[in-house]
């Protein structure tokens, strides 16, 4: 557990990006935890969404490389909600006070979820450019566990912790994956009983994407996108750090959201 905790970019992450904590809705107990790092000159940054075991330092990887690569980066660990409506009034209300009118977001597992219908509940007034989406799903259904969502915050951590580690990865494991893991695992220890009944709650209460809502948001599954922007008012990167021959190659690369294997 301790190989990703003692790292040497972990270590320097703790120590140069600072964690904030902001409160948008009436009850002062809901506070947003996250990480801001890149340019602030960005106003269309990319966000990342945790699955049920995360926080918002697990994308500590993914905050470090791409913001060396001039990119913002904001990294979310979301407050306590039971609804998923109550969610995205509160994900609204973070981005007014962050004033970013559009933004992408990456989000694993649940995190993915609850972007697709951050998505669709902002149709009419889009605030979600594209979407990457890692290890997600469109329909809670797929869980069977839509009889007993309602039931989360009745019991004790360790059961709901127990439900979550059942998810995980077992046997022999590539060394790298086994790090992960165990640092995911000291992560979900992290969380207190409220958090972690909310977040299966989300995850499992009776719900779907409606497609025809997302159908104008450009989506990639695992692939992260973002180069498609770039030179466009939605690039998530300081323009300066986009190179000529880059720009050349978007130019003449397929209509955004078209191709599902452009990275970054």
């Amino acid at each position: 557990m301790e190989e990703i905790r003692v790292s040497p970019d972990y270590n320097w992450f703790r120590s140069t990006v600072p964690l904030k904590r902001i409160i948008v809705d009436d009850d002062d107990s809901k506070v947003w935890s996250l990480y801001d790092a890149g340019p602030k000159s960005v106003r269309c940054p990319i966000i990342f969404l945790p699955p049920v075991s995360g926080t918002a330092e697990v994308f500590f990887q993914q905050i470090l490389a791409l913001t060396g690569w001039g990119y913002r980066v904001i990294s979310l660990q979301y407050p306590v909600y039971w609804d998923i409506l109550e969610f995205c009034d509160g994900f609204r209300k973070l981005l007014d006070h962050l004033q970013l009118d559009k933004v992408h977001i990456f989000g694993a597992s649940l995190g993915g979820f609850l972007a697709q219908k951050f998505a669709e509940c902002t149709y009419k007034s889009p605030r979600v450019h594209s979407l990457i989406l890692c290890n997600s799903f469109s329909d809670t259904s797929i869980f069977n566990q839509t009889w007993t969502a309602n039931s989360f915050w009745l019991m004790p951590a360790f059961i709901l912790k127990k439900i979550v580690l059942g998810n995980f990865a077992k046997g022999p494991l590539d060394p790298k994956m086994a790090h992960a893991i165990d640092f995911m695992v000291d992560r979900l220890e992290s969380l207190n009983q409220s958090e972690l009944a909310s977040r299966l709650t989300l995850n499992c209460q009776n719900s779907y994407v409606e497609p025809h809502k997302i159908k104008d948001v450009a989506v990639t599954i695992m692939d992260i996108h973002l180069r498609q922007f770039h030179s466009t008012r939605y690039a998530a990167i300081n323009p300066a750090m986009v190179s000529a021959a880059e720009l050349e190659v978007r130019r003449a690369s397929v209509c955004p959201g078209q191709d599902g294997n452009e990275d970054l």
